[in-house]
């Protein structure tokens, strides 16, 4: 294929900006494309001028054009999209109005509420490894920090580039192909600077992150709530309604009693349950191979029977996964089990909840409806 503006206009539709996912011939980001023999042109337009991919964008527009030519001498110029250009930007890729996506039903974004009775259950490690586990399987994933004192998504996907704004519309981080976003972005001070919010304020956080994001066409939407049933998770049901809720335990039968009331909370908020998942469950001695009960056992299925009790619903554990350190390793350094280490027996269970979850029906099976009966 001989290099013209043609060719070169065509390779760089096959070239997605990566924090938005959309070809940049589609979203007007390609100002210009000169060709003179050997030598290639491409002038990109940037969403902002401190945009912190623009290295990538340059990256993968050369390559498009070596597709083309691997002869070919590329040079990349850099400019700057105008308020006129962000704003036809922000409505194409959002719409003339602000809205959350997810609170019609005609959305097809399936969320899942992650919560727990209390914290240390390792609620955000599964969060953070089963959305990764879904993108694997080839779907579009979202992860909304909604523990917004103790947000600790970041630090566990590797999070370390602030998101883009463009006109008051917020690009979600990415990272281990996951959207991502958290309230440790909106900190000046970083991770040590506290938050302290009231319950109105924590709503509106939580409903900001769903407006003013830009999260795509996503298969999967993963809500890490804070521990217990408090304000996020009231409003979590109120703004998203169909969103469903799995809970996290430990096999400890202490933390078991607890984690019943974030899933039996569905019974008010009029929610479905998908599922438990036993985190830290027993694991083989590496030394004689019996199965060692670190946290004891039974949690998870004592967690399932007593919400399914309450909600006369058939709620089921979706995985008990094996206490395995590299789990928190990983969420230390950013690097997840799935990622590091996806052959481990705990990454594994978290791979084949996620296909479990996948081939569970949407509808109303489960659901309390909250009818009243004579």
């Amino acid at each position: 294929m001989s290099l013209s503006t043609e060719t070169i206009m065509s390779a760089l539709s096959t070239v997605q900006d990566p924090e938005i996912r959309r070809p940049i011939t589609e979203i007007g980001m390609v100002k210009n494309v000169e060709v003179q023999d050997k030598n290639v042109l491409v002038e990109i337009y940037l969403t902002v001028s401190g945009c912190p991919l623009k290295e990538e964008i340059i990256k993968r527009v050369t390559n498009a054009v070596l597709e083309i030519d691997k002869s070919a001498q590329t040079k990349v110029v850099l400019d700057v999209m105008s308020d006129d250009q962000r704003k036809k930007l922000k409505e194409l890729l959002r719409g003339p109005t602000k809205e959350n996506p997810f609170s019609s039903e005609k959305n097809l974004t399936r969320v899942y509420a992650i919560a727990s009775g209390k914290g240390g259950v390792g609620k955000s490690s599964l969060t953070a490894n089963l959305g990764i586990a879904f993108t694997q399987l080839g779907l579009s994933v979202g992860i909304l920090d909604a523990d917004i004192y103790g947000h600790s998504i970041p630090r566990i996907m590797g999070v370390t580039i602030p998101p883009t704004v463009v006109e008051g519309m917020i690009m979600p981080q990415i990272a281990h192909g996951v959207r991502i976003i958290s309230m440790l972005s909106f900190k000046p001070g970083g991770v040590t600077q506290p938050i302290a919010f009231r319950g109105p304020m924590l709503h509106k956080a939580i409903e900001q992150f769903m407006t003013d994001v830009w999260w795509g066409d996503l298969d999967i939407l993963l809500l890490d709530l804070p521990p217990g049933t408090g304000d996020v998770s009231i409003s979590v049901a109120q703004l998203v309604p169909k969103s469903e809720i799995i809970v996290v335990t430990t096999p400890q039968i202490s933390a078991a009693e607890v984690a019943v009331r974030s899933g039996t909370l569905a019974k008010q908020t009029h929610q479905v349950v998908a599922g438990v998942i036993e985190n830290m469950s027993g694991v083989p001695c590496p030394h004689c191979g019996e199965i060692m009960e670190l946290f004891g056992k039974g949690g998870g299925e004592i967690v399932a029977k007593a919400i399914s009790d309450e909600l006369g619903t058939n709620v089921k554990v979706l995985a008990q996964v094996p206490f395995d350190e590299r789990l928190r390793e990983g969420g230390d350094n950013g690097e997840p089990l799935v990622v590091s280490n996806p052959e481990s027996p705990a990454a594994v269970e978290i791979i084949n909840m996620a296909k479990a979850l996948l081939k569970n029906p949407k509808g109303l099976v489960g659901k309390n409806l909250g009818i009243l009966t004579n």
